[in-house]
């Protein structure tokens, strides 16, 4: 018997056979999702051929030695099926180590890129052939290219990929835990979540207060529009109409009347994430929500199974609602490692909901169209474009693709839900902002860089005065934020300096906001932070030009600035939805093709496709893609009793677990403020590049780490 895996704890032995067969029943059946089962199963039953040689059983059986077990299945698959079998071929070449680069036609068989390894020398696997019988060609074409098809081919390549490695993944896992690998067996069916939402919904009813009649119109919209076929949809729907449950309501409808799998909530920032998830879980059941982002703890000393089960859905997000983010979302669509590219699957056939879909940076905003284009075209999902600032994204997909709105009376609910007015004020210093926050009882200020937001706050005076960046931990910041929340509401006074943190998921409601002359989707948010219970008819958002110490900005914010400069030379009430087009309109325009796409992704996609093949740089996509600027560095403010404990434990070793534990006690720095804090040995180094902060007084509860230098060079958030 050749054999596929061994049990090092009780000897049990797996055939290559019984793998092929488990795994090619998972991959075929995920691969069915978008209608390729045909190429998941081919992908499936080749990809351990080269364990059919006299070495792999060596090496299975203790032998000390290195063996290529996957290149002989991609060099069958690929003579096998002309041109496409080279797609199939990097899937199987890849399954462990990540997908490999193409390289190109010159190669030869000493490179490590899938055209060298299709040329390579394998050993002999001719006992593949005793065991199996080759499955029959796949007879259909696997998508619908759109544009220039590079973009396709890459995209189906790691669809089809993310199917071949859960199904080989699970599999293996099945056989090595004996089939109890801790994963959910019983999924809660949508029918039963939608009947837990109704529950909640039917507390809606029969409110005789204009506001909530008017959400429950929306509420009505759009569970109406959930019986459309699948596509794409926006619903623009303005701060305080209640888009958070109605578009959960229309996204259970909707998947269960199209066969749908599961709902997925991709979000900005995970402030919102976590009151969103919180919200979800507290309806549908934590058991059921699956909250995936890099500040959510799955402690492993808390005996909580639905965290292990959850812990295990992260890998591959086999849960009924995803509530993740942008970033996580995006950066695993244009990933090349098998951890990262595991779940793309199970967001085939799915309701994506992109809550703030403001919030796509422009700098990478055509291959995240793109992408949402290629999962509404060819892998069975419905999109939703959620916010109350809808961008002008129709231009930027295809032609056949059109966004269809779910509440049509835009301008009547901008017209209802209106609480508040944007008045310009031309320039205004610190110390003048300061004077009026100091005679109002309550009042917000947001401005772009933390230096400003430091001084400005040192210049409040009396009771409730507070400052929030960056500079301060997640977790500190979390603190200081339910603080603010309880002195809203008691009425007590409440002064508050802020970078644009505060302006997405922070849900507090000011009489009166100062906002630094920013990008008009900036403005926008920052007057959701004013008067958004509606408690006076309509309040001022004050826009006004900072100190010109302040106003250096890096060149990516110098563009939305100007945009919204245009817009209010043209547009006299600039939070109406006409203003709004119009100010992404010329944003768009005036970053032009490259800005919208700095790293080039889809022209490096599309010149893939080339005359004898696609030969893909997948490892340079994936580091190009990377939303978060990897230019700024952590350090962990080891100030609560947990997290020294965790700094001593990774003193001993590295620790995956610790370092997501310590996420949210770190405050972000620049390389110059870094730099400032190492060269006066403020911090040390745990376990090779984590950084703690040493000196405790260079962080302070009020304003956070002491970092920023004296150069007058303008920081963000």
């Amino acid at each position: 018997m050749y054999i596929a895996h061994k049990n090092p704890d009780d000897g049990t032995e797996q055939s290559i056979l019984q793998h092929q067969q488990g795994t090619v029943e998972l991959a075929e059946r995920f691969a069915d999702r978008f209608g390729d089962g045909e190429y998941g199963r081919i992908c499936a039953w080749l990809h351990d051929v080269g364990k059919y040689t006299e070495a792999f059983q060596k090496r299975i059986h203790g032998a000390n030695i290195h063996v290529d077990h996957s290149t002989a299945g991609a060099q069958i698959v690929d003579k096998m099926i002309p041109g496409i079998g080279m797609w199939l071929a990097y899937c199987i070449a890849g399954h462990h180590g990540g997908l490999p680069n193409g390289g190109s036609p010159m190669d030869t068989q000493a490179e490590v890129t899938l055209s060298g390894r299709l040329k390579r020398h394998v050993e002999d696997y001719s006992a593949f052939y005793d065991d199996n019988t080759l499955p029959p060609l796949p007879q259909k074409q696997p998508f619908q290219p759109l544009y220039k098809a590079g973009f396709s081919i890459s995209f189906f390549i790691r669809m089809l990929y993310s199917c071949l490695v859960d199904a080989d993944y699970l599999d293996t896992e099945t056989f090595m835990k004996g089939g109890c690998t801790g994963r959910a067996q019983n999924q809660a069916a949508l029918e039963y979540l939608k009947d837990k939402l109704d529950q909640k919904l039917e507390t809606f009813a029969g409110a005789t207060k204009p506001i909530h009649i008017k959400r429950n119109e929306i509420l009505q919209s759009c569970l109406g529009a959930a019986a459309s076929d699948r596509g794409l949809f926006s619903l623009t729907v303005p701060t305080g109409g209640g888009k958070t449950w109605s578009s959960l309501a229309f996204a259970l409808r909707h998947a269960i009347h199209n066969g749908m799998d599961r709902v997925i909530y991709v979000i900005p920032y995970t402030s919102i994430i976590e009151q969103n998830a919180g919200e979800f879980k507290s309806v549908l059941g934590k058991e059921n929500v699956l909250e995936h982002h890099s500040n959510f703890d799955f402690d492993e000393d808390r005996e909580d199974d639905v965290l292990k089960v959850q812990k295990l859905a992260t890998e591959n997000w086999d849960m009924p609602v995803i509530v993740t983010t942008n970033v996580q979302f995006f950066e695993s669509l244009f990933a090349c490692k098998s951890s990262r590219c595991r779940k793309l699957h199970n967001i085939a056939n799915s309701v994506v909901i992109f809550d703030e879909a403001q919030m796509l940076p422009t700098e990478y905003l055509l291959p995240c169209v793109r992408a949402i284009a290629e999962l509404v075209a060819n892998y069975r999902c419905t999109a939703v474009l959620c916010s109350a600032t809808q961008p002008a994204l129709q231009p930027f997909f295809p032609p056949n693709m059109p966004i269809r709105e779910i509440c049509e009376n835009t301008r009547e609910l901008y017209d209802f839900f209106r609480r508040t007015r944007l008045v310009y004020r031309g320039a205004m210093d610190n110390q003048m902002l300061a004077e009026e926050m100091g005679q109002a009882q309550q009042a917000l200020c947001i401005v772009d860089n933390r230096r400003q937001a430091r001084d400005l706050y040192q210049l409040l005076e009396g009771e409730g005065c507070y400052h929030l960046s960056t500079l301060m931990y997640p977790a500190h910041r979390k603190r200081v934020i339910a603080e603010i929340k309880v002195r809203l509401k008691s009425e007590k006074p409440c002064k508050v300096v802020a970078t644009r943190l505060i302006e997405a998921g922070v849900d507090v409601d000011f009489p009166v906001v100062y906002r630094a002359m920013a990008g008009l989707d900036s403005l926008v948010q920052a007057a959701g932070r004013c008067n958004r219970e509606g408690k006076r008819e309509v309040s001022d958002v004050f826009v006004f030009n900072p100190e010109e110490q302040y106003a250096n900005r890096p060149h990516a914010q110098g563009r939305p600035l100007k945009a919204a400069q245009f817009v209010m030379r043209h547009y006299k009430d600039l939070l109406s939805p006409e203003a709004i087009h119009a100010y992404f309109t010329e944003l768009y325009n005036v970053e032009g093709p490259e800005g919208l796409d700095m790293p080039q992704i889809v022209d490096k996609l599309e010149s893939s496709l080339q005359e004898f093949g696609f030969f893909c740089d997948f490892s340079e996509i994936a580091e190009k893609f990377e939303f978060i600027d990897q230019k700024t560095k952590p350090v962990v403010i080891a100030k609560e009793d947990c997290v020294k404990q965790w700094v001593q434990e990774l003193a001993k070793g590295p620790n995956r677990d610790l370092l997501r534990r310590l996420q949210p006690y770190a405050a972000t720095t620049y390389p110059q403020e870094f730099d400032r804090l190492r060269d006066a040995g403020a911090i040390t180094y745990v376990c090779g590049e984590t950084a703690v902060l040493l000196d405790d007084e260079r962080y302070s509860e009020k304003i956070g780490l002491d970092a920023l230098a004296s150069s007058g060079i303008g920081i963000i958030i």
